[in-house]
């Protein structure tokens, strides 16, 4: 859909249509690539249409939001050889307060479940180092299970989510704990509580690592929260760009020329 923001009288002299649209959440999406600094012109088109038109719902994605969603998607990977020191920006979060932090988060979780059990359910694959020693630190009885989920470009915002791997064991009737490494939108999150609800357990609650709640689109409960950071990309203690970084232990952002390295080429026999 388009929307006129400028006139020459009454003739419409500019239009400006936003590259997406996501009904189920009556949101318009505007992507960029260029960098923060090069966008003005967009930012300008952005504020005016928020201007003209204050019912509609609009948010501008810049070129790292672009960068992470490829990098969640799987698109492109850059040679091993390439991760080097030089590469970390600031550290935001040291391993000391993970630690801190994620001991602190089991005490409460044995505490709100003292005399019940847990099926405790980890999404795939940045909650690998997170989930490991929340778990190891949890004193009531749990079950460990997983679910891995797979993003998509669908024409609707319940096409793009899919489950991958499933959970084995049979929620209906017990306490679910959903562990997350991060929660930004809010959408992939949604769409796993309406895929579990639906198998009637007593009740789910979430712990997520970090928390974006500045990103936030569609609003969701989130029970334990380790740590609220700013809207930079992050990786390290299980969080990755293109799947490295992963093993840092601490979580850190990256220098920006790190988003311009060379994407390797797949194979086609692996495409």
């Amino acid at each position: 859909m388009s929307f006129p923001i400028a006139w020459e009288g009454t003739r419409v002299s500019e239009m400006f249509t936003p590259d997406f649209y996501l009904p189920e959440h009556d949101l318009y999406i505007e992507l960029t690539t260029m960098k923060q600094s090069l966008v003005t012109p967009k930012n300008r088109k952005v504020r005016l249409l928020r201007e003209l038109y204050p019912e509609l719902n609009v948010r501008l994605l810049y070129r790292k939001d672009y960068q992470q969603l490829l990098a969640k998607a799987g698109y492109g990977a850059v040679e091993v050889q390439n991760l080097r020191k030089q590469d970390i920006g600031a550290i935001l979060i040291s391993p000391v307060e993970l630690e801190t932090r994620v001991k602190a988060l089991a005490r409460k979780i044995s505490r709100d479940y003292r005399g019940e059990s847990l099926v405790i359910v980890g999404v795939l694959k940045g909650v690998t180092f997170f989930l490991a020693d929340l778990a190891r630190a949890i004193k009531v009885p749990f079950v460990l299970d997983y679910l891995d989920l797979r993003r998509y470009a669908g024409a609707q915002p319940h096409d793009r989510v899919r489950v991958a791997r499933d959970i084995d064991y049979p929620i209906a009737g017990r306490h679910v704990l959903l562990v997350e490494d991060i929660v930004n939108t809010g959408l992939t999150l949604d769409y796993v509580f309406s895929e579990l609800r639906a198998r009637e357990p007593a009740s789910i609650e979430v712990v997520t690592l970090l928390d974006r709640p500045l990103r936030r689109l569609v609003q969701v409960p989130i029970r334990y929260v380790g740590f609220q950071i700013p809207n930079d990309y992050v990786v390290g203690y299980g969080l990755d760009y293109r799947e490295l970084y992963r093993n840092l232990p601490f979580i850190c952002t990256l220098r920006t020329s790190v988003y311009d390295l060379p994407v390797v080429p797949i194979p086609e026999n692996q495409a």
